[in-house]
């Protein structure tokens, strides 16, 4: 990857995230990106995890050549419209050097923490919360965020 260079965070929906991606791919050249995306399928009984066992951040991987990195997953957008909410963000990826810059923008936008959540593969746990997240806030009528405790 290019030492140094801007982090470009990937948000859009999660069904244009892998076109976007590809579309992107010879702009961005090897700029690390933040994948911020989660793929969400909605029914009767709501919201569920995308069906492909690899997480968008592992497939939008495949597809650029700088370190993906994924993160912020549980932060709703219409929160952070209103300020920093008291909760965590996590962040992923297998590239140490572009991690830096995505937990720092991540201690940014929350009154809480930025965790480092470990590798690239760990997106698919940070997707799947998000529909766990959307569930209770649909079920309680709230507005559910995360806070790890235990931690230092």
């Amino acid at each position: 990857a290019v030492r140094g260079a801007e982090l470009v965070v990937l948000a859009t929906r999660a069904d244009a995230a892998l076109a976007t991606a590809t579309a992107l791919a010879d702009a961005l050249g090897e700029r690390p990106l933040l994948s911020v995306a989660s793929e969400l399928h909605f029914g009767p009984s709501g919201a569920r995890p995308g069906s492909d066992p690899r997480s968008l951040a592992e497939r939008t991987q495949d597809l650029v050549r700088g370190p993906v990195v994924a993160g912020l997953h549980s932060l709703a957008a219409g929160k952070l419209a209103h300020g920093r909410p008291d909760e965590d963000a996590f962040v992923c990826g297998d590239d140490a050097e572009a991690k830096a810059p995505a937990l720092e923008l991540a201690a940014k936008v929350v009154a809480g923490r930025a965790l480092d959540a470990g590798p690239l593969a760990s997106a698919r746990a940070l997707e799947g919360m998000t529909a766990v997240i959307v569930n209770l806030n649909k079920r309680y009528k709230g507005h559910a965020g995360v806070r790890v405790t235990g931690l230092p």
